[in-house]
């Protein structure tokens, strides 16, 4: 990195302090003055809106239909549900006051007491009991079903230790709710989601994730199953990057939504939610970044080539600007975000070190000289390799370089967290092993209290049961009981 930027702690060193003076350096969020709260830069939220724009066309692939929902619930609706209460219960913000008024010294205002709500609401944590309230009187008859809707919204979860995109109080997601008309149906929406997820974290975000379910103790509150795709960061830890849920008939029970099925019987509907946050802002950095910056997948780059020339004489420079020209508008008509930065209130060096900083796939550059020989310097981000290329066809070797970036970026992370998963069937050799990072498959008894005694011994948790890996009979490492499964087990964000 060019010495006009600060280096970052490296992450050999720290990888926490890492991580933060990252999202910071690279203009991603910042803390704000609001306690548990973040602002997200404009560079930052330039890659939440792909993800937004590219996942909501992935939904809408599937029937999903955008709706949006209050931000307030009245309290009573929580209430209604009782393992969903109980879930959230800690974290819910409530408002109390409509009003405040100027107090008597004038000098300050304090929350007017005649305001008082008559029923206090909650700042909405998830949108299960307001949606399907809501849905109570959309859904009469099984010829309304399946219902399908998304929303892209804030929610706020009061949270005591924070860490920008990870873990803040309030946070920008989508919220996936459905309503079926039986309970096949509704499992196989929930477990496509999860699919549409995981499509998304591999070959958008270039993130390898597991598939597999919860334990019922990590499952989401009311849920009767959740689906999980679990992603492995740098230091081996894990990262929950989405999840999928099954409702059963708990919310349809709880708000008596009701439909006549063909037969003209009524039935409660079945349920479904699932959502993403900006916790895959934490996964996109941790997965792919280095002690340089960014390192960010072509597909999600606000920018994927910034094209930088090296300064001359007045008629050099505007022979570098005619040439770059026509490859600029190529580059576009190929649908690649293309800057040209030739502005000249700062040295390229500053400029090499700032786009390096920031993940940008390719940077192009070029002076006189350059013209003269018909060439361009190409450095690619991930391996900061340099090359010098014909100048004559740059645009489709560019093209080509960022489908090549793509798949190196996902093909490195894969290797990585391949080379870090374990098969592990001794308790010792298992809390030795396990504070150093990696996902370890091991034989659980499926009892919550095995799971809390490895919770207690190792701050590890179990993960999920995963799919794609082979079920065989075993013993459980820490009871000596027989296995129900073998249980993907990580450290975790």
């Amino acid at each position: 990195m060019a010495k006009e930027l600060d280096f970052l702690t490296k992450r050999s060193e720290d990888y926490s302090r890492w991580y933060n003076e990252l999202v910071v350096k690279a203009d991603l969020a910042e803390q704000s003055d609001v306690r548990g709260c973040m602002v997200i830069k404009p560079y930052g939220y330039a890659i939440w809106e792909k993800m937004q724009r590219l996942l909501d066309d992935r939904f809408k692939e599937t029937g999903v239909q955008n709706a949006y929902f209050p931000l307030l619930i009245p309290k009573s609706f929580l209430s209604r549900e009782a393992e969903h209460v109980e879930g959230f219960a800690k974290e819910c913000a409530v408002v109390t006051h409509y009003r405040l008024k100027t107090n008597d010294t004038h000098d300050g205002v304090v929350v007017d007491p005649a305001a008082k709500l008559e029923e206090e609401l909650i700042i909405r944590p998830t949108s299960e009991t307001i949606i399907w309230n809501t849905f109570k009187n959309w859904i009469h008859s099984y010829r309304d079903l399946p219902l399908v809707v998304n929303q892209w919204c804030n929610v706020m979860r009061w949270e005591m230790r924070t860490r920008l995109f990870l873990r803040t109080s309030e946070f920008l997601w989508q919220e996936g709710h459905t309503a079926h008309a039986t309970r096949e149906e509704a499992e196989e929406r929930a477990k496509m989601m999860l699919k549409v997820y995981a499509d998304f974290a591999e070959q958008v975000m270039a993130v390898p994730v597991v598939q597999g379910v919860k334990s019922e103790t990590e499952r989401f509150a009311g849920a009767l199953d959740t689906y999980t795709i679990e992603a492995m960061m740098q230091d081996g830890k894990a990262l929950q990057s989405g999840t999928s849920h099954f409702l059963g008939q708990n919310f349809g029970k709880a708000f008596e939504v009701q439909f006549l099925n063909k037969e003209n019987k009524p039935e409660y509907a079945w349920a479904t939610s699932w959502g993403v946050s900006t916790r895959l802002m934490g996964a996109l950095i941790m997965t792919h970044s280095d002690d340089n910056g960014l390192v960010l997948p072509p597909k999600l780059a606000p920018t994927q080539v910034v094209i930088i020339p090296i300064g001359g004489k007045p008629e050099q420079v505007a022979a570098v600007d005619a040439a770059v020209a026509p490859v600029i508008e190529q580059l576009r008509q190929m649908g690649i975000s293309v800057k040209y930065d030739n502005a000249d209130n700062r040295r390229p060096g500053f400029k090499f070190a700032d786009y390096e900083l920031k993940g940008v796939p390719v940077r192009l550059v070029l002076g006189a000289r350059d013209l003269e020989n018909g060439t361009v310097e190409v450095m690619r981000r991930d391996t900061l390799e340099k090359e010098t290329r014909p100048f004559e066809g740059i645009a489709e070797y560019v093209r080509t370089l960022l489908d090549d970036i793509q798949q190196n970026i996902f093909q490195k992370a894969k290797t990585y967290r391949d080379a870090h998963i374990y098969e592990c069937d001794n308790y010792e050799e298992f809390k030795a092993r396990v504070k150093d990072g990696g996902f370890f498959l091991c034989h659980w008894d499926g009892t919550a209290e095995t799971e809390a005694k490895i919770k207690e011994d190792t701050q590890a948790t179990i993960r999920c049961v995963p799919f794609g890996f082979e079920q065989t009979p075993g013993v459980d490492m820490v009871s000596g009981k027989p296995s129900v499964a073998r249980v993907l087990i990580a450290r975790s964000y």
